[in-house]
């Protein structure tokens, strides 16, 4: 058993999908489904079961899934001692962070960073904020950005920035060109992020204090991200609330409108696991964010 093979069994495991997984890890699909079936053969257990395209976990996968994880996080560990001990700042810094942190906040502060320090490698996972939050929980991320609110005893959290949400229509929606009620909003189509998104949980949470109950909400598309909600509202009679981040562009081009109903700003925060000792390679990444 290789750490390679518990890689892309736990990659595999989270995302129940070969091919996914192999482009997660930049490998082949067949390399992927090579290493699986090592494993599975090596200890005559299976791992997966097999549905016409789909995997699950077997009883045995469950179980091992943890212990996988346990044992990659170690050897990071064990890296980070050896390169704390050389004495230089190198490395690499594992991050997580939501949608619209990774598309619009994050990007130009890493570029900055590993241009000043080229020996650190940033590996980034995106996913919503509760699946970068439990990235951090579990050891598989140092460090997790995020833009919805997060309340574990384990974490630390620290603010590092924020946004605004807006309302956003296509052109020819009717209430792009009208003013409009409490109830109308409540009687449109909407399109929403998906549940668990720091977007979701924030517009659901403005909306209330505005007076619109998001329960009353006629919602007939969840999409995964900021990009694909505006892709449907563009050219139909939809609803959504995505950052003012998001929207900038389809906004200057005239591709969709904002709709005159401000909600509340929004902090981005950072999260870290308070029992875990970080490596100087996150603290020079933490301390370039206030630079």
């Amino acid at each position: 058993m290789t750490l390679e093979q518990l890689r892309i069994f736990v990659a595999a495991a989270e995302l129940l999908s070969m091919t996914r997984a192999a482009e997660r890890l930049n490998l082949t699909q067949p390399a992927v489904s090579a290493a699986i079936a090592a494993l599975e053969e090596r200890y005559a257990t299976r791992l997966f079961d097999r549905i016409g395209r789909r995997l699950t976990l077997t009883e045995a996968g469950r179980l091992f899934m943890p212990e996988a994880v346990a044992v990659l996080a170690r050897a990071a560990l064990a890296r980070q001692v050896l390169n704390e001990l050389s004495g230089l700042l190198k490395g690499e810094i594992r991050i997580a962070a939501s949608q619209t942190v990774a598309s619009f906040w994050l990007p130009a502060r890493m570029a900055r960073f590993v241009t000043a320090t080229p020996h650190i490698q940033l590996k980034l996972f995106v996913g919503n904020t509760s699946q970068a939050a439990a990235r951090v929980l579990s050891g598989e991320a140092d460090l997790a950005f995020v833009e919805g609110d997060v309340e574990d005893d384990l974490l630390a959290v620290e603010p590092v920035g924020g946004d605004r949400i807006g309302l956003f229509v296509g052109p020819a929606h009717p209430l792009a060109e009208r003013s409009f009620t409490r109830k109308d909003l409540e009687a449109a189509a909407w399109v929403m992020r998906d549940q668990g998104s720091g977007t979701r949980d924030h517009v659901e949470a403005g909306l209330r204090q505005s007076g619109v109950t998001p329960e009353n909400l006629h919602i007939v598309l969840e999409l995964p991200s900021n990009e694909a909600a505006l892709e449907a509202v563009e050219g139909g009679q939809l609803v959504t609330a995505v950052s003012e981040l998001s929207a900038a562009c389809r906004v200057g081009a005239g591709a969709v409108r904002q709709l005159d109903w401000p909600l509340n700003p929004r902090a981005f925060t950072m999260l870290r696991h308070r029992a875990r000792t970080i490596s100087r390679a996150v603290a020079a990444f933490k301390a370039s964010l206030s630079t």
